[in-house]
């Protein structure tokens, strides 16, 4: 497995230090926009640079084919994926992964804030040259 730079693997700390306070403050229970919003303001306040709703343009063939948006792109390195669900699913995971390939970015955060614990909700994942 490729591991990602010291500076990506920094972002990431930062943003899951930004995570976990938003999680100590609101609690678990909320949609997923509440978490983005607060998110972005916490963000904001440590002064960490970040794209909300960033788009992705995807192609099939050389071919555009349509548009993802990524929930975060922390420092234009980083893909931040939030969810509020109660069990992150595989698809979740391939969702990441897929943003990642079509970024050409080397990590993201899968962040679930509907846990008792964040630190149960954090996924990291890392883009490796056989997935």
């Amino acid at each position: 497995m490729n591991e990602p730079s010291k500076e990506v693997d920094e972002l990431a700390r930062f943003v899951i230090g930004a995570a976990i306070e938003v999680h100590q403050v609101l609690g678990a229970g909320f949609l997923e926009s509440v978490y983005e919003n607060a998110l972005a303001i916490e963000l904001k306040l440590r002064k960490i640079e970040f794209e909300r709703q960033c788009p992705v343009h995807l192609e099939y063939k050389g071919k555009a084919v349509g548009e993802a948006r990524l929930d975060f792109l922390v420092g234009k390195r980083l893909i931040v994926e939030l969810k509020a669900v109660d069990d992150i699913a595989p698809i979740h995971h391939a969702q990441v992964i897929n943003y990642l390939r079509a970024t050409k970015l080397e990590l993201g955060l899968l962040i679930n804030f509907n846990v008792p614990l964040l630190k149960q909700g954090i996924h990291r994942i890392v883009l490796t040259e056989n997935i």
